[in-house]
């Protein structure tokens, strides 16, 4: 099953998702940000961090999820390789992330992820498993 697709919108950027479980969709969403925005290939995992995040529904979870891997990046430098979740329901989830210090001799940064944005944002169960889009500000 194919992780994600990028599409074009105006200014910004969207992906659509796709897992077979709900927690999937979201390890593949975040997945998407660092592989959107850097080669992963150089990345170690060399840190690990524990995500608490809450939700009024399933797109607000999705965005305050993401918007909590870009912070680790923005605000401290972490480069994401690795995501896993241990509980999630449509308001709450906890998980791990892991990565490594940005290292400009070392990691190639592709584009900027400014934001993720509530544009558009969707999260729905499907006969073939779970959908979402997110659009990103770029």
């Amino acid at each position: 099953m194919k992780r994600y697709r990028v599409f074009d919108h105006t200014a910004d950027m969207g992906i659509e998702i796709f897992g077979e479980t709900q927690k999937a969709l979201f390890i593949h969403a975040a997945f998407a940000v660092f592989d959107l925005m850097a080669d992963l290939h150089s990345v170690q995992q060399k840190e690990s961090h524990r995500i608490s995040v809450e939700g009024a529904d399933r797109e607000d979870l999705l965005i305050n999820y993401l918007r909590e891997v870009l912070y680790l990046f923005n605000g401290k430098k972490l480069l994401l390789k690795r995501f896993s979740i241990d509980e999630i329901d449509d308001r709450h989830l906890t998980g791990d992330v892991q990565g490594e210090i940005f290292d400009p001799g070392r990691h190639l940064l592709k584009r900027e992820i400014k934001a993720v944005t509530y544009h558009r944002a969707e999260v729905r169960e499907t006969e073939h498993g779970w959908q979402g889009k997110v659009i990103f500000d770029v």
